[in-house]
């Protein structure tokens, strides 16, 4: 069991070692990649997940409640948590809700439960990225403009993914093979991209760190396990929430931090502590979970 996790885990620590080494000798700046990526190589990743021939939208309705559950339910008890520490709470909940289910979770579902995982981790990715944008935003600034979420690349792409899985629309077979080879170069560079942030973290504020690091997996954890025991989840689909749950928090949390001024050197704490501290938490999860 312990060679299993470890060969699970070993490639995305690896490649984020290696994202983090290259960061410190050469210091790149990653701005115009991590722009590609998201506007590009994800969208693609997705389309090509959600467009699949073996993709049906019904079957992936519970697990899509289930991740929901997940990161409304952690925002739930992370409130009372940032009153008790007394810290803002516009600064401690969206990070505790909002976890690194892109980074993290998209390839450690590859790694851990197959290829076959990829349009079940691609759905609780867009679960917790659209209620990120939207209520994630209107949390931050209540007067924001929600409406600009329809503009995303990600959201874009899972609508005409959608659309073609519903609607059964025919994909010309190399068109399909060019969109999901371009997506394939998302992950690896979700993963460099993150070892290269942790060059530049601000780890000014190591306590609420570490306590967002054990906050974020555990709420988590408690409500994926609740979605196990109550919801009619499949065993497979079960195992992805459980390891969904135990994720940190997503680094999209400093980015909205800082555009909406809401303490980013903080959440920059929270987020890098809390992806550091997955090497605890993410091995717990599979050790559940295989």
């Amino acid at each position: 069991m312990f060679i299993r996790i470890v060969s699970v885990i070993f490639p995305v620590f690896a490649v984020v070692a290696l994202g983090y080494w290259y960061g410190r000798a050469k210091r790149p700046d990653m701005r115009f990649a991590n722009q590609l990526n998201m506007d590009v190589f994800v969208p693609a990743l997705v389309f090509s997940a959600l467009a699949s021939k073996t993709f049906d939208l019904e079957a992936y309705s519970v697990l899509a409640a289930g991740a929901a559950i997940v990161v409304l339910g952690s925002g739930l008890l992370a409130w009372p948590v940032a009153r008790l520490l007394r810290v803002d709470w516009k600064t401690f909940v969206p990070p505790v809700m909002f976890n690194n289910s892109g980074n993290m979770g998209l390839p450690l579902a590859i790694l851990a439960f197959g290829n076959e995982a990829l349009p079940a981790a691609v759905m609780m990715f867009l679960v917790s990225n659209t209620l990120h944008y939207s209520l994630g935003t209107w949390m931050l600034s209540p007067h924001a403009r929600l409406w600009t979420l329809w503009k995303e690349p990600v959201i874009v792409a899972s609508l005409a993914g959608f659309a073609v899985s519903v609607f059964q629309v025919p994909v010309w077979e190399p068109l399909y093979f060019a969109i999901k080879m371009t997506g394939d170069v998302s992950i690896p560079l979700l993963l460099f991209s993150l070892g290269v942030r942790l060059v530049q973290a601000d780890f000014s504020d190591v306590r609420l760190g570490v306590i967002a690091g054990v906050v974020c997996p555990l709420t988590g954890l408690v409500f994926a396990g609740l979605c196990v025991w109550l919801l009619p989840l499949s065993a497979g689909h079960a195992a992805m929430l459980i390891v969904f749950g135990a994720l940190p928090p997503a680094v999209l949390n400093y980015v909205f931090a800082e555009q909406y001024g809401q303490n980013p050197h903080q959440v920059a704490s929270m987020v890098m502590v809390g992806n550091l501290m997955s090497l605890i938490f993410v091995p717990m999860a599979l050790y559940w979970v295989l």
